[in-house]
């Protein structure tokens, strides 16, 4: 393997939350730059499954290249004698998603070496990505979310034993597209009905790793009077939906049933897309869109096309 595109250094950097580590330079070994890749993206709060995938990809990368070789010896014919090995020489298979992915993982790491000053030039840069089209998730159409919401209702209005957390449930994740665990880690408190106008709902990550996914959404003001009701009903303490998240599946699959709903199953994973589209086609700036939903950059890149191809875009 020659080395057609190698990159020169440049100085050092020394990130605050890395300065315990080794300085990284362009003559630095790919496991040393490997090891404090690690430690970057568990500071900057990457999903677990990201960091597992990543962690796994970079270490065939490893063993193809040699733990010792230099970062200044890699080029991009490297890069793709590695990703032809993947999928001719290795004797694993390697279907087109998961090269996309570690096509995804070399940028990734690449892309950090070059903007951290170790490397002065990207050899992942050159590498062509190959996209991979998987399947869509499902959304709600309208006619169906007004079913929805009318069953809800039915279940707040019942002369003979009124509930309102259907109503309250629907409510919120139509409105902010919360995950399921990060509605069952909801706190009373995280409600603020203080101006009855412009209501809010906080939704706080205690492990600091996942802090750029706190943020606080604005509800619709109809929602107060449900919870009102709803919290002298239940009266939870501390959290919000005192049950668990399987009991609130439950309670969605219950409304989408009353709601004659049959081509899918009700659930959070199809009010959060739902939610993500209407916001998209309704104007939200994508910015804002990633914000309210929670998700890092990297994250985002699949989610917008996703939500572009929902949309029709």
């Amino acid at each position: 393997m020659t080395d057609s595109t190698s990159s020169s250094s440049v100085n050092p950097v020394t990130p605050a939350h890395e300065a315990d580590l080794p300085l990284l330079r362009a003559d630095s070994s790919l496991g040393v730059a490997v090891t404090q890749f690690e430690q970057h993206m568990s500071s900057k709060g990457f999903s677990d499954n990201t960091i597992k995938a990543f962690r796994n990809d970079l270490k065939i990368l490893r063993a193809f290249l040699d733990d010792g070789r230099l970062l200044r010896a890699i080029g991009t014919s490297d890069l793709e004698e590695f990703l032809e090995w993947m999928q001719n020489g290795r004797g694993k298979p390697c279907s087109a998603k998961t090269l996309a992915r570690r096509i995804t993982t070399l940028k990734v790491f690449f892309s950090w070496l070059h903007e951290t000053g170790v490397l002065g030039t990207n050899p992942a840069e050159p590498v062509v990505q190959m996209p991979v089209r998987t399947p869509l998730p499902s959304i709600l159409y309208d006619d169906e979310i007004n079913r929805l919401q009318r069953a809800a209702q039915d279940f707040l209005w019942d002369r003979d034993k009124p509930d309102a957390r259907p109503f309250l449930l629907l409510s919120l994740l139509i409105q902010t597209g919360m995950k399921k665990a990060e509605c069952a880690n909801l706190l009373v408190t995280d409600l603020d009905i203080s101006r009855p106008k412009t209501p809010t709902i906080a939704i706080r990550y205690a492990d600091t790793r996942y802090a750029h996914k706190n943020r606080t959404l604005d509800l619709h003001p109809n929602i107060i009077a449900a919870l009102n009701q709803y919290l002298t009903q239940y009266k939870p303490d501390p959290y919000l939906f005192d049950c668990t998240p399987r009991n609130l599946e439950y309670v969605l699959d219950e409304v989408g049933k009353r709601a004659k709903i049959t081509r899918l199953q009700v659930g959070f994973e199809l009010l959060r897309w739902t939610c993500a589209v209407r916001d998209f086609r309704m104007g939200m700036p994508e910015e804002r869109l990633r914000l309210k939903m929670g998700l890092s950059k990297i994250s985002w890149r699949d989610t917008r096309e996703k939500i572009f191809r929902l949309s029709g875009r």
